[in-house]
């Protein structure tokens, strides 16, 4: 961060916007503000179970009511703990099975900036819903949108934070690639945004690519955690190290099986009075171990939910479910 040293006659309304561009840009890893999708036709798809190899089919008939059950939970105890959750409901057309994901699809930034992605499946891609923009309008500044989606004509996609794990301190864009992460339109995202690529490539213990980064690593403030044993190859694992070394983050590693209970899949956020809350489910929270546990509550505050329904048939966890809304709050 460069210093500046500024003049005693500087006005306070300029140095209110140093002030100001300073936390914007440099201070914005956690928020309190939260974007959730409440279900209404919840359930296995299987088209996107082609390259989602963390999806199990479940019971078809019951999965959207269980869903709902564990969503409503899950907000319960997110608000509980303070933090600011928005509650958009999806709606019954069109058909949008995984729109309980919607960090796939838009994300959020500091300076007024709404994203939207390009998405492997079809179906995904109809949850990109005026209704969802329209109402965090209500609540928030937007300043400018950047529409990525028109690289689904060539048939490339990179799917948000869910294609992205984002250190937003350092400005670094994480990704494993696969076929919903492509390289290309990764470099556009960096472009357009200021931020550097570090990508590589993970694999599942039977060798299948890993469809999101999100499942295996988690960039918080002051921590890192990721599933080194799902990068099989050294360079690119001595490559992602390097590039974390840098920004002082602790790295705690997790195991292929922690990973496959959705270890990975951990967001962590704040609450309204700015204590840092780490988010995962009750299945990643039983997969870990007294002294990973011990570790991460010597960050941040952990909190977790029952999420199995959603896990299995969605193929996502609570990470997934919560898109971070960055955006400037509107005055009231």
């Amino acid at each position: 961060m460069t210093l500046i040293k500024v003049r005693k006659s500087v006005s306070p309304k300029v140095l209110s916007d140093l002030r100001t561009f300073c936390l914007s840009d440099f201070l914005m890893q956690t928020t309190s503000h939260i974007l959730m999708i409440r279900p209404v036709n919840f359930g296995y798809n299987a088209e996107t179970a082609v390259n989602n190899a963390f999806q199990v089919k479940g019971e078809e008939g019951d999965a959207q009511s269980k869903a709902l059950r564990e969503f409503d939970r899950f907000v319960e105890v997110l608000t509980q703990n303070g933090v600011d959750v928005t509650v958009a409901e999806d709606t019954i057309d069109p058909h949008t099975p995984d729109s309980i994901f919607p960090n796939n699809w838009i994300s959020f930034h500091g300076d007024g900036t709404v994203l939207l992605y390009p998405m492997y499946a079809m179906s995904r891609r109809a949850e990109r819903k005026q209704h969802v923009l329209d109402k965090i309008a209500e609540k928030f500044s937007i300043t400018k949108k950047i529409d990525l989606s028109r690289y689904e004509k060539d048939n490339v996609f990179l799917e948000g934070t869910g294609s992205m794990v984002l250190d937003r301190d350092h400005k670094i864009a994480y990704a494993c690639l696969s076929p919903r992460t492509n390289e290309k339109v990764l470099a556009d995202f960096c472009r357009q945004m200021g931020y550097t690529a570090v990508s590589f490539h993970a694999v599942d213990g039977n060798g299948q690519a890993i469809y999101h980064t999100n499942v295996m690593m988690c960039v918080a403030d002051k921590y890192i955690v990721i599933c080194f044993d799902s990068i099989p190859d050294d360079e690119e694992k001595i490559k992602l190290i390097n590039a974390i070394l840098p920004t002082g983050k602790e790295i705690i590693d997790i195991s292929l099986d922690q990973m496959n209970h959705f270890a990975g899949n951990m967001l962590q956020i704040e609450n309204k009075q700015g204590e840092k809350l780490l988010v995962m489910s009750t299945r990643a929270y039983e997969s870990l171990t007294n002294e990973q546990r011990q570790k991460l509550e010597s960050f941040d505050k952990i909190i977790y939910s029952p999420l199995t329904t959603i896990e299995a048939n969605g193929g996502g966890s609570a990470r997934c479910m919560m898109a971070e809304v960055h955006l400037p709050v509107k005055e009231k």
